[in-house]
């Protein structure tokens, strides 16, 4: 097993497992006999209560162990849960499916650091139930919803294993009243490739500059691999998004945004791209404690920053529209127009003062992502 450092490339991060802990209520389940026969790894069966314990596990110390095992179990809540946003600031009601926690790759601001409470990376097999779930869900509701994988952990970082992907977009290829997103810092994106999506899907990636990529997000794909895949799927007739989040203030970082943008539209085409975010870096104040422990060499909590409306840490305004208004006014340079470009977590003012127009003058920004799907042909 290659040990990684900082600035590594790993385009299949689920290569970085090394043993996987399987709950015995999911022995003899199909699927979890599917995850053990790729994987090809030491399986360690443990009953019910080994695994509560294992769940509530010392944290943080034991993450960077606890990003090798993968722990097979089943989710016995549900599975559709509401994006944990505050409403304080402008969301895009988005709705996640929990298919698992926790991310092989290490980013030094991923928020999972702080908000789980175990240092395992965790898998649920009970996959007949989470369909369910989401049938009746999506007969229920009549609202056209946005639903993605990629809040509790990475979309793709352990498909190779999984292949979750291709269960996920089979499903929802017939589904008119919603569309899937799969989030990812990975380039594996084999299980993609024949599968009928029917355009209900969206493959995202998030970017940052390729400096932050590289001193800041561990064993996740380099920028360029990123758009390549990304160039892949859209030859595979893929919908793609795309997510600057967090956006990170460092020396040149002006320059730095700007050669992505650039290596974005020169390898994907402006009219596969449905949505772009920006998100500025933010945190709640846990994270810094658990991020300077594990990354003393980071720099990114060195800064100034102001509490927000929803408890986080962020820039000072006049610095987080002078990062906004150089990427956004980049990325609108190249952009398709039917694209929505929007802000993750801000304020009207900021949208105001930055994109000269607030999500309420087009039907709030839940509606202005949904016509940017429903929009193209």
């Amino acid at each position: 097993m290659k040990i990684l450092k900082r600035g590594d490339s790993w385009q299949d991060p689920s290569l970085y497992l090394k043993k996987i802990f399987i709950d015995r209520s999911c022995i003899n389940d199909p699927y979890a006999e599917e995850i053990i026969g790729r994987a090809d790894l030491p399986v360690t069966i443990i009953d019910e209560a080994d695994c509560s314990s294992i769940i509530k596990g010392a944290y943080p110390e034991n993450l960077s162990e606890g990003k090798t095992v993968l722990l097979l179990s089943k989710n016995k809540g549900t599975f559709l849960k509401d994006c944990p946003a505050t409403r304080e600031y402008q969301c895009c009601d988005y709705k996640v499916i929990n298919i698992g926690t926790g991310c092989p790759m290490d980013c030094t601001y991923c928020i999972l650091q702080a908000y789980l409470n175990n240092p395992y990376q965790i898998f649920f097999t009970n996959v007949k139930d989470m369909f369910r779930e989401l049938t009746e869900q999506l007969t229920q509701d009549s609202r056209f919803l946005r639903i993605g994988t990629g809040e509790f952990t990475d979309s793709m970082a352990l498909d190779r294993i999984t292949g979750m992907s291709r269960k996920l977009i089979s499903f929802f290829a017939d589904k008119e009243n919603c569309v899937l997103e799969l989030k990812t810092k990975s380039g594996y994106i084999e299980n993609l490739r024949d599968v009928d999506h029917n355009g209900r899907t969206v493959m995202a990636w998030s970017l940052n500059s390729e400096e932050i990529a590289m001193r800041e997000e561990m064993r996740a794909a380099t920028i360029d691999e990123r758009l390549e895949a990304a160039a892949v799927c859209s030859r595979f007739g893929y919908h793609l998004a795309f997510h600057f989040d967090p956006i990170i203030a460092y020396p040149g970082w002006e320059q730095g945004y700007e050669n992505t943008i650039h290596k974005l539209f020169e390898k994907v085409p402006a009219s596969s791209i449905r949505w772009i975010s920006l998100g500025g870096f933010r945190y709640i104040p846990k994270l810094k404690q658990i991020g300077t422990k594990r990354f003393p060499g980071s720099k990114i909590y060195h800064h100034e920053f102001i509490e927000g409306l929803d408890a986080k840490q962020r820039y000072f305004r006049p610095l987080r529209v002078q990062l906004y208004h150089s990427i956004y006014s980049r990325i609108k340079q190249f952009a398709d127009p039917r694209t929505c470009i929007y802000f993750c977590m801000e304020s009207d003012e900021i949208w105001k003062e930055v994109m000269g127009f607030t999500p309420g003058e087009y039907g709030g920004l839940p509606r202005m992502l949904d016509n940017s799907v429903n929009n193209y042909g």
